[in-house]
């Protein structure tokens, strides 16, 4: 039994792996070195381009349930993460290159998976599952609105990354080392503002230059990647109720919470690189440098690399694909990934991972596994393949999407918490299932 995988990313190197892991043959295709899309910089595979962070990591949000239940089914993606940890307080956060490293490493050893190095403008004859990303080349972009019957051609949204700055570059006499309400380690490093000081900022950001996008408009943005500027544009304290909020954060030097609070999150392993959380921005480099060295911490800073902006595009999903992830009306054609309507690194491998054991069992001769909508894996997939959906938009994994309790608990984190042992406990029920067929 053989399988083409098309993309190594986090979605295409977890459904290469679940696949390879139960004795199927994979032959794992990916354009890079050859051909490098506009986000990635490095020729590993699952490469992190917009943050480090894989989000929260408590069982009181719906991605640290998906996070659990990939983790205790044996996702590579999670094995990876954990093992090349950051400390992000409440989050689960990475070194990045030292994450892609990893699963790069364990895909190209594994002795049931070929990589083949090129880019693929179509896709071959059996089995085949794509997960070529948000950026999917321009050539298999076109085949593949020619197989869907053109259904990707009006669907995209754009996507932001926020710039990286060297730790030795701030002036930590206007930043200190806290995590909010002293929760978990103080990982995060928090520049303050006062009123003056974020008005101005505030007001320069609004008028700052952009950087040319084509076809670039505010409502085509999608709201978990917001670039700073629109979200400046929204309002004057829109950014102070968001990334820049105060709340549980007091300045050590003053005894109080500023007017308002840039955060940085370490993005290495070593502490000597910063990421600017919620700056996903589309401004000129120029402007980025001008701007945001109005942040008194930040005002020698050093960039080692600069916020941009590029185009997403994913598929009309509950019009073509099932809740396996497969094509409805070509079964051997399986898709992954945030083209799938998943949006953000967690889901992405979790619907490669979904996919994988689908196609895997499948293949086997075995029924599916049939992850329930009590569960985060299973509720992510029926909510991409729900045909009832009127407009599709990318969607977070979230406790909306997931089968209500049906009883009433009192408060929403202990509400949560329940659903999640509700899950946790199908997944448990599972779990033997799952795994039995694994190779040997």
């Amino acid at each position: 039994m053989e399988v083409t995988v098309i993309g190594a990313g986090l979605a295409g190197c977890e459904a290469a792996w679940q696949l390879a892991n139960r004795g199927i043959h994979v032959t794992l295709r990916e354009m890079k070195p050859h051909k490098m899309s506009p986000a990635h910089t490095c020729a590993d595979f699952a490469e992190l381009v917009c943050s480090n962070s894989l989000r929260g990591a408590g069982l009181e949000n719906a991605v640290g349930l998906l996070k659990e239940e990939m983790r205790r089914l044996g996702s590579l993606i999670l094995e990876a993460a954990d093992a090349t940890r950051v400390e992000a307080g409440g989050a689960l956060a990475v070194d990045r290159r030292g994450f892609s490293a990893y699963v790069t490493k364990a895909v190209r050893t594994h002795p049931n998976i070929t990589v083949e190095e090129g880019e693929a403008a179509a896709l071959p004859e059996g089995e085949v599952l794509v997960a070529t990303g948000p950026l999917t080349s321009d050539a298999l972009a076109e085949y593949l609105q020619t197989l869907t019957g053109g259904e990707t051609a009006a669907l995209h949204f754009f996507d932001a990354a926020a710039p990286l700055v060297s730790f030795d570059s701030l002036d930590m006499s206007r930043a200190w080392f806290a995590s909010r309400y002293d929760k978990g380690t103080a990982d995060y490093i928090n520049c303050a503002l006062e009123k003056e000081e974020y008005q101005a900022f505030w007001r320069e950001l609004c008028g700052a230059e952009e950087a040319e996008v084509h076809g670039f408009e505010d409502k085509n943005v999608f709201e978990g990647c917001m670039p700073v500027e629109v979200m400046a544009r929204r309002g004057e304290d829109t950014l102070r109720y968001g990334p820049l909020k105060p709340k549980g954060l007091k300045d050590p030097v003053t005894g109080r919470e500023p007017y308002a609070v840039v955060q940085l999150r370490k993005d290495n392993a070593e502490g000597s690189i910063y990421n600017l959380v919620g700056f996903q921005t589309h401004l000129k480099f120029g402007e980025q440098k001008r701007v945001f060295s109005m942040i008194p911490a930040l005002r020698d800073a050093e960039y080692v690399r600069y916020g941009v902006m590029h185009r997403n595009t994913y598929l009309d999903s509950p019009r073509l694909l099932d809740r396996y992830y497969r094509l409805r009306n070509e079964r051997r054609i399986t898709f992954a990934g945030q083209m799938t309507g998943v949006e953000g690194y967690v889901e992405s491998a979790a619907s490669g991972f979904l996919a994988g054991v689908e196609l895997a069992r499948r293949l086997e001769g075995l029924p599916p596994a049939g992850f329930p909508k009590e569960t985060a894996l299973g509720a992510l997939s029926l909510y991409v393949s729900d045909e009832s959906v009127k407009e599709f938009q990318p969607m977070n994994i979230n406790f909306g999407i997931i089968t209500p309790l049906g009883y009433k608990v009192r408060g929403k984190r202990n509400k949560n918490q329940e659903i999640s042992n509700r899950s946790l406990a199908i997944i448990e029920g599972m779990k033997a299932e799952i795994l039995r067929d694994l190779a040997p």
